[in-house]
């Protein structure tokens, strides 16, 4: 009997083992019925497409731009806490949000000792004083909160002597005046904005003796020649007579105290005595349109190519003629009070933590800070921030959606400055946002105007940019996509694609810089533009003025806000591309075309003159073929791997080679003459032939020079630092397990 009921027993527990098994073997997912992952869900694509709103942007504008907000000022503090409380927002707010406050060197004019540029009689007595101010034209411009045009930067000081006119302030132009015979020793230089860089106005001044510098806006090269009142705002865009343009004449980019530190307490500073970069002579911006000195210069006739629109013929001096309006021998006498001072400019960061790849950051950014109202620059950029991350963080909160990758919203603090809130952050976390960014997108100027979408960026943001802006309807009449709507304005012939939409180049205009040149992650800054045809101006007329304000925005540059929104779109769109996709979509291959062409440039422009010099280029071209040849085998893995199911982490290390290529192309000690600048495609070119930048410099400064000196050893030093950085991009582009 015992032994039948442990038979029994035996026999049960021996089904129920089969059973366990059978049940066991058809319960565990088989990896043809494994969950899909994560990528970008169309759905999620549209409903954000259709939930940014022109209106909530246009209110977000009105807002911001309500009291000017100079960095570090308390309306520049007061709207710090308003991007928190939106980002904290129970309902639409995002995962974390905080400010962080960095200690950094601002430079103000005195409120006590206004900055004043006279005209001066033989007996020293004034004759003749410039407007220090705007014209209070909307009631906007008079307020105790509107600061001074002043050129940022300069040193205090009180030059005086016979002016000369320098057109934009060129080297070349300075050299002009001397071939003309113009003693330029101990002047005061008139010159118009364009051409150079602020800063560099004064640097070449300087070179020559000059005293001190004045820079005008003049009408031709931002109104189209127009300069009445009843032509300008508030009647039209146009900048009125009396607008100047204020800005940083800081050379470099970041704290001027701390280079390559962050300016926490815990840093070094540069003594101030030691700081490199300011304007060496006394500078001030001032208005031209209204009783201008330059009406009355004595001398030879300006070059065709110097004459502007100020009405009169612009004479290049020394000194006033005799039957103007001031006598012969008066002298201009041009006082500075600017200060320098330590001031705390804070960054606000938003966070969407990522469901699956936390790890891996898209930044998305914009300054806060502007000379004034700052409607356009930058809250036009910031509007739209506010809207995408309110439209992003609603569906966060509702649990809808949570992007694969984590989203790093920022508004960036003092860019106004130099760029200093962006490069403040990057020295902080170098080392974590190199290893972990997939790519930095600026939102800035907005919308210069209402004509087309305009992107600068670097060749691998291309391949997203055009997805993204060929699904979403460009604003006005007609059914064009944002995509063919620009390829009507800016375009190029491409081998591969054929014609297609031109994307710019990044310089260091704005928050974009160090992203790109000193820690080598692909950005882009996006915007809507005006139609090249139909004006001539260097830019919107009211940049950097009091006259940029909400209702100029409303009425001229975008009314209905739908420029706005088009943007909005076009930069969510790439966004949830960056942060959703399995793979990333950042098509490497596209730099290609960008390397052949620098190649051939060097090859027709510089390839007899190296010649000559015994350089060869045969390892430059043995170069760009690798990486070539890489770019389209890893291209072809890709295509491979989407047509099946990848293992995760297969598509993680393929992700990261196309995330890390960038980063190859930096070498810091490429440029060091420059501040920041390591990428060797990317770095400021002074050379004229469009290559390779280091190349292209060192070639135009050793032309002139013997070989075996150490000008050609440069040039031969610059093909070593480009042919090493494309051998190691080619390199990351192999199989990550061929070494």
């Amino acid at each position: 009997m015992q032994w039948t009921k442990v038979l029994g027993l035996g026999l049960g527990a021996a089904a129920l083992l089969g059973l366990g098994i059978i049940l066991g073997h058809f319960a565990i997912p088989k990896k043809a019925n494994s969950p899909a992952p994560q990528d970008l869900d169309l759905e999620i694509l549209e409903t954000v497409m259709e939930q940014l709103d022109a209106h909530r942007i246009r209110e977000n504008l009105r807002e911001l731009s309500r009291e000017p907000h100079l960095a570090s000022s308390p309306r520049d503090e007061d709207l710090v806490q308003l991007l928190l409380q939106r980002w904290k927002d129970p309902e639409s707010g995002l995962d974390s949000a905080e400010a962080s406050t960095y200690e950094v060197l601002l430079s103000f004019p005195s409120q006590e000792q206004p900055n004043v540029v006279d005209i001066v009689g033989p007996t020293g007595g004034i004759i003749h004083s410039c407007h220090r101010t705007e014209e209070n034209v909307t009631g906007e411009q008079g307020g105790p909160d509107v600061v001074q045009p002043y050129a940022a930067y300069a040193p205090s000081g009180t030059p005086q002597g016979l002016l000369v006119y320098a057109n934009r302030g060129a080297e070349e132009d300075f050299k002009e005046l001397q071939t003309q015979g113009i003693k330029l020793e101990g002047t005061i230089a008139l010159t118009r904005y364009g051409g150079v860089g602020r800063g560099a106005k004064a640097v070449n001044a300087a070179k020559h003796g000059i005293a001190g510098v004045l820079v005008y806006t003049d009408p031709a090269d931002i109104n189209d020649g127009l300069s009445s009142p009843d032509e300008t705002f508030p009647n039209s865009w146009y900048l009125p007579p009396s607008g100047v343009e204020r800005g940083s004449y800081y050379e470099y980019f970041g704290d001027p105290l701390t280079p390559y530190l962050p300016a926490v307490p815990s840093s070094f500073r540069v003594d101030l005595a030691n700081v490199s970069g300011f304007p060496p002579i006394p500078t001030q911006p001032i208005v031209c349109a209204l009783g201008c000195p330059a009406h009355n210069l004595n001398g030879t006739l300006a070059p065709a190519t110097w004459q502007g629109a100020l009405g009169c013929h612009y004479r290049l001096g020394p000194g006033f003629r005799a039957d103007g309006d001031f006598p012969a021998d008066s002298q201009v006498n041009v006082s500075v009070y600017n200060r320098l001072e330590l001031r705390n400019s804070s960054n606000v960061l938003g966070i969407i933590r990522g469901a699956v790849e936390p790890d891996r950051y898209v930044l998305y950014g914009n300054h806060r800070d502007s000379w004034v109202h700052g409607a356009v620059d930058p809250s036009s950029g910031t509007a739209i921030l506010l809207e995408l991350s309110r439209v992003l963080g609603t569906l966060l909160k509702k649990g809808t959606w949570r992007p694969r990758r984590s989203i790093v919203f920022a508004s960036w603090g003092a860019e106004e400055f130099g760029l200093i809130g962006s490069t403040e952050f990057t020295e902080e976390f170098f080392n974590k946002l190199q290893e972990r960014t997939v790519a930095y997108i600026n939102v800035d100027i907005s919308v210069f105007a209402n004509a087309t979408l305009r992107v600068q960026g670097t060749p691998p943001v291309q391949s997203v940019v055009f997805s993204a802006t060929k699904e979403i309807r460009s604003p006005g009449p007609g059914d064009l996509s944002i995509y063919d709507n620009w390829i009507r304005y800016f375009n190029r012939s491409s081998p591969v694609y054929g014609l297609v939409p031109s994307l710019g180049s990044l310089g260091a205009g704005s928050d974009y810089a160090p992203f790109i040149h000193f820690l080598g992650i692909s950005s882009m800054d996006i915007a809507y533009t005006y139609d090249r045809s139909k004006t001539s101006a260097r830019i919107y007329p009211t940049y950097h003025t009091a006259f940029d304000t909400f209702d100029y925005v409303d009425k001229f540059l975008d009314p209905g806000f739908s420029s706005h929104q088009a943007v909005a779109r076009t930069a969510g769109s790439v966004i949830l591309r960056l942060s959703d996709s399995f793979f990333l979509p950042l098509k490497v291959s596209d730099y290609s075309e960008t390397l052949r062409s620098f190649l051939q440039a060097a090859q027709q422009d510089l390839g007899a003159l190296l010649e000559q010099h015994s350089i060869s280029l045969g390892p430059l071209v043995t170069a760009v073929e690798k990486f070539e040849a890489e770019a389209a085998a890893l291209g072809q893995r890709i295509s491979t791997l989407q047509k099946g199911s990848p293992d995760p982490l297969q598509v993680r290390m393929l992700n990261d080679q196309l995330m890390l290529l960038e980063r190859t192309f930096l070498n810091p000690r490429a440029f060091p003459e420059e501040r920041y600048y390591s990428h060797v495609l990317w770095a400021p070119r002074t050379g004229s032939v469009v290559t390779f930048p280091g190349l292209s410099n060192a070639c135009s400064r050793a032309r002139d020079t013997a070989s075996g000196s150490e000008a050609w050893a440069e040039v031969q030093r610059q093909l070593s630092i480009v042919v090493t950085a494309l051998e190691g991009a080619a390199a990351t582009l192999r199989p990550v397990a061929d070494l």
